[in-house]
C-alpha cells in the first residue's frame, strides 16, 4: 500500500507566517484530500487537542502522520527535553502516529530572515558526541511510547550536509532513523541518491520536495537567508525541479521502505497555487512509486 501525504507548508508557512497566513485550515485540508492525499503533517493552524484534531481531519479522510519538533539538546539535558516535548509526544501518540520528526535547533538560523544560511552554527566534536548520545537516549524513550525518532537534517541547523548526516548516523544507535529530505539535501549540494547508497536502511520517513536550479544558484551566490530563498521560489514539488527522483524511489523501495511519502514545497501561495502544486506533486509521486514496483 502506498501512503502519500502532504505537509501543510504547501498552503501556509510556519517559519514565515505571512506566506499563506490568511488561508483557512479548512481550505488546506479540503484541497489536500481533493489532490489524493490520505495523510498530513502538523502545521501551526492545527488544533492541539486530540479530539478536536481528529474531528478536524476525519471529514476529509486524512490521518495525522507526524509533526516537527525542534530539540535543544545542546542547551539542556535529555530529561529536560523529554519534559519539554511531552505535550507534542502525547498528541502524536493519541493520533496513532508512528514517527516523531526531530531536528536540533540550538543556534539555528533558518527562521531568521536577516541571517544568511552560511552563518549557521558549527557542531564541534564534543558537541557532536553529546548530541548523538542524547538523541540515542531520546530515541529509546520514544520507542517505549510507540514512536520512532526520525531525525530531520535541515538547512541552517547543525546537521545539514551529507558529511554531517553521515557522522550523526554513524554515532547514533538504531533507535534514531533519518528523515530523508530531498530538497534540503539538494539545497546544500548533496545527492539524495548517493546518500541512500549508504543509509537507505536507516530511513524512517521521507520528505519530497524539489529545487529550482536557477533560483538555487542565485540564492547561494548571494548568501541569502533560508526564508528569502523560499520567497524567491527555490523549492517546488517533486518532479518540477532539478532532482533526479528515479534512483531515489528505486533505492528506497529496494531497501524495504514502506513509510509515508510526504510532499512538501514551501512557496509563496500568491505565486504558486497550492491546490495546483499539490495535485502536480501527488500525481508525480504516485506514478514514480508505481514504476518502482509499489502499487
Amino acid at each position: 500500500m502506498i501512503n502519500i501525504g502532504v505537509n501543510p507548508i504547501v498552503w501556509s508557512n510556519d517559519d514565515l507566517p505571512e506566506l499563506g497566513g490568511s488561508t483557512p485550515l479548512e481550505t488546506c485540508l479540503a484541497e489536500a484530500a481533493a489532490a489524493g492525499f490520505t495523510g498530513i503533517e502538523l502545521g501551526n493552524k492545527f488544533p492541539r487537542d486530540p479530539r478536536r484534531l481528529r474531528a478536524t481531519l476525519e471529514p476529509h479522510g486524512l490521518k495525522l502522520v507526524s509533526g516537527w519538533y525542534g530539540t535543544r539538546l545542546l542547551e539542556r539535558s535529555v530529561n529536560e527535553e523529554i519534559e519539554a516535548m511531552e505535550a507534542h509526544r502525547n498528541l502524536l501518540v493519541a493520533m496513532d502516529a508512528d514517527v516523531m520528526i526531530v531536528a536540533e535547533v540550538s543556534g539555528a538560523v533558518h527562521g531568521d530572515r536577516s541571517v544568511g544560511v552560511e552563518r549557521r552554527p558549527a557542531l564541534f566534536p564534543a558537541a557532536a558526541k553529546k548530541l548523538a548520545g542524547d538523541l540515542s537516549r531520546l530515541g529509546a524513550h520514544l520507542a517505549d511510547r510507540g514512536l520512532t525518532l526520525v531525525y530531520h537534517h535541515h538547512v541552517g541547523t547543525v546537521v545539514e550536509t551529507t558529511a554531517e548526516i553521515d557522522a550523526l548516523l554513524e554515532a547514533t544507535d538504531e533507535s534514531v532513523k533519518l528523515v530523508l529530505d530531498t530538497g534540503h539535501l539538494a539545497f546544500v549540494g548533496g545527492d539524495p541518491s548517493a546518500l541512500l547508497d549508504r543509509w537507505a536502511a536507516r530511513v524512517g520517513h521521507v520528505h519530497l520536495k524539489d529545487v529550482r536550479a536557477d533560483v538555487l544558484r542565485s540564492v547561494v551566490e548571494r548568501r541569502s537567508s533560508f526564508l528569502d530563498a523560499v520567497v524567491e521560489g527555490v523549492f517546488t514539488v517533486p518532479g518540477d525541479g532539478a532532482i533526479d527522483y528515479g534512483p531515489v524511489f528505486e533505492k528506497l523501495v529496494r531497501a524495504g521502505y514502506r513509510g509515508w511519502w510526504i510532499i512538501e514545497a514551501e512557496q509563496d501561495p500568491e505565486k504558486a497555487c497550492p491546490a495546483t502544486y499539490a495535485k502536480m506533486g501527488h500525481r508525480f509521486v504516485a506514478q514514480r512509486l508505481a514504476e518502482a514496483g509499489l502499487s
